[in-house]
């Protein structure tokens, strides 16, 4: 049998990362939102989907930020890589839907 106090603090923490996981839905939905606006201007105006200087620095940048929260960097790379893949995918998308 557990400790009552062991599953409250047990419990308490897995509210937090609820809450945590929540929060991510919501600001991935945001980024996706502001992300499927540059797609749209970047149709419009003939822009190629992916900008492989901007993922560089984008990349770069994310690492340091992991680095400095104390996150594995490699781990903020493949999940920012994950991330870039998936706007290039609709960014591409985009653009066939405006070609048709």
């Amino acid at each position: 049998m557990v400790d009552p106090a062991v599953k409250t603090e047990l419990s308490s923490y897995r509210q937090s990362i609820d809450n945590i996981d929540a929060a991510l839905v919501h600001m991935l939905a945001e980024r996706f939102r502001c992300t499927k606006a540059v797609g749209v201007l970047k149709a419009k105006y003939n822009l190629p989907p992916a900008d492989p200087a901007r993922e560089e620095y984008q990349i770069a940048r994310l690492r340091q930020l992991a680095a400095d929260a104390h996150l594995d960097p490699d781990f903020a790379e493949k999940f920012l890589n994950f991330i870039i893949h998936e706007v290039i995918r609709h960014h591409e998308a985009i653009a066939a839907d405006l070609k048709d």
